[in-house]
């Protein structure tokens, strides 16, 4: 018997959109969103666009300034801490799991793929964007929807963090080689080390992050 999947209300289309665009780099932290230049490029209503703002806005992910308009977040040192202690919980039991026939691996190895092509070419930003395709497939070796679901929007404000920083390269950089190790241990059945490696390489850039972070805004005179 088939099973007939939900369908996603407007709003709900709307919101995954704005989402999407802010994981490609699109949409930088701190930036204005024009209201009626959104709607015309959504072609939505601006009714419409309201409620998607106040949705995303409950997520965290856009700050509405009274008299000024809709923002994109600028996620605090807290929110990144939180992310990457979420990250490693999830990632590295996803990993330790999984069998090595697992579909997602095909996800994977295509990031992978991506993320040397797109290095070969010096497009940085749209290897962060392969970065974390290849760990929403390593939170797909879970078989959680709800997972997925909320690794998404852990993805979303993580990727508002890299926006902060202004250099894709040295940000996305170290971690290609890193993600095909991963998933080299993976494929050969060595899950205890590949969660290893993931364990090392998140807290790595969790370190890395923070810190450029925490210089970027004393630099910007932003509280932290």
């Amino acid at each position: 018997m088939n099973v007939a999947l939900p369908t996603l209300s407007l709003n709900d289309r709307v919101a995954e959109q704005i989402r999407e665009r802010i994981v490609r780099g699109e949409f930088q932290p701190g930036s204005r969103l024009s209201e009626v230049a959104l709607s015309e490029s959504l072609e939505i209503s601006r009714n419409t666009l309201r409620e998607v703002f106040r949705l995303l806005t409950k997520e965290g992910l856009l700050r509405h300034l009274p008299n000024r308009g809709v923002f994109v977040a600028i996620p605090s040192m807290a929110s990144i801490m939180d992310i990457y202690r979420v990250r490693r919980m999830i990632e590295c039991q996803a990993l330790q799991q999984a069998i090595p026939q697992h579909p997602a691996r095909k996800e994977m190895r295509e990031a992978v793929a991506a993320q040397k092509q797109l290095r070969a070419a010096g497009r940085w930003v749209e290897v962060g964007t392969g970065n974390m395709r290849f760990h929403k497939g390593v939170v797909a070796l879970a078989d959680s929807e709800r997972l997925n679901t909320l690794f998404s929007h852990l993805l979303v404000e993580l990727r508002l963090a890299f926006g902060m920083l202004g250099d894709a390269e040295f940000m996305h950089a170290p971690y290609i080689d890193l993600n095909a190790q991963i998933l080299e241990r993976f494929e050969a059945g060595d899950m205890e080390q590949a969660a290893k490696l993931m364990h090392d390489y998140l807290t790595h850039s969790e370190r890395v992050l923070l810190s450029v972070y925490a210089r970027r805004m004393s630099d910007a005179g932003m509280v932290l």
